[in-house]
């Protein structure tokens, strides 16, 4: 097999590419000790960095804090067109990614990373997953990196997920046309958690789910606006009091927005 188009996708002062060459992550001269690593087995490739390359996670991303590697899966695909999925067994409509692609796509990804799966998760995108939360997001923060199989079409055949024990992991209720989607917001959600790539770590203490609770309203200047004012307790210059009203109005918007979430924590 051939490596990915000799032309990289640029981002800022990174280049990353989709290879099939595997590189050992002491060699990244970018990559700082510890970092954390996503590799992401997609058949667009293309789409990445995307909105990770932007804001807080694209200078993380530029100064090495944490490394995106996709890895085209069209290249370990059959024959001359690299096919890479098939009819469904049993009939129906669409095409599923095929078993033994997928396993040579994940058996790349592999190279160089730890077998312990609390190391290094690997996850399929799929909206039969387990719902992706908060406390997911920050399982994977505290892992040396994660793989991310994308799926396609109808799905991936069964027999390579359960073959590879492969954690499926949903973003909603709901259906994408791929999983690069799903695949970015999830990295988006851990990669902020890493340390160094908030400015203000503190400001992920009291953010919606941090503690079961919805996050309570911000305000900022100028003191009125359209006639609505600033509530006066958050000019008060009352630590105390702030934090107090802070946590009634989290929990009444929780009570309110999130009766699921409400009872949960009650219980």
């Amino acid at each position: 097999m051939s490596d990915a188009s000799d032309t990289p996708k640029s981002h800022g002062r990174l280049s990353i590419r989709a290879s099939l060459t595997p590189r050992d992550l002491m060699e990244e001269p970018r990559l700082v000790q510890g970092a954390f690593v996503a590799k992401v087995i997609t058949l667009l490739p293309e789409a990445f960095p995307g909105t990770l390359g932007l804001s807080l996670t694209g200078k993380a991303l530029d100064v090495g804090l944490w490394r995106l590697e996709p890895i085209d899966l069209r290249l370990f695909g059959e024959g001359k067109h690299r096919t890479v999925d098939d009819t469904p067994a049993g009939g129906g409509a669409g095409m599923v990614l095929r078993p033994d692609v997928v396993d040579a796509a994940l058996r790349h990804a592999r190279v160089g990373t730890p077998v312990d799966r609390d190391r290094w998760p690997v996850v399929y995108l799929s909206p039969r997953g387990a719902p992706f939360t908060q406390q997911t997001a920050r399982r994977f923060a505290a892992c040396e990196g994660i793989t991310l199989l994308c799926g396609r079409f109808e799905g991936v055949d069964q027999r390579v997920l359960d073959h590879h024990q492969i954690e499926e992991i949903s973003l909603g209720d709901f259906v994408l046309t791929g999983g690069e989607i799903a695949a970015q917001a999830m990295l988006d959600a851990t990669v902020r958690l890493r340390p160094g790539v908030l400015g203000n770590a503190a400001s992920t203490e009291e953010e919606s789910f941090s503690d079961g609770l919805l996050e309570h309203p911000h305000y900022t200047r100028p003191a009125t606006w359209e006639g609505r004012d600033i509530p006066a307790v958050l000019q008060s210059g009352n630590h105390a009091g702030i934090a107090k009203w802070r946590r009634a109005r989290a929990e009444e918007l929780t009570r309110d927005r999130r009766p699921d979430l409400w009872d949960k924590r009650r219980g």
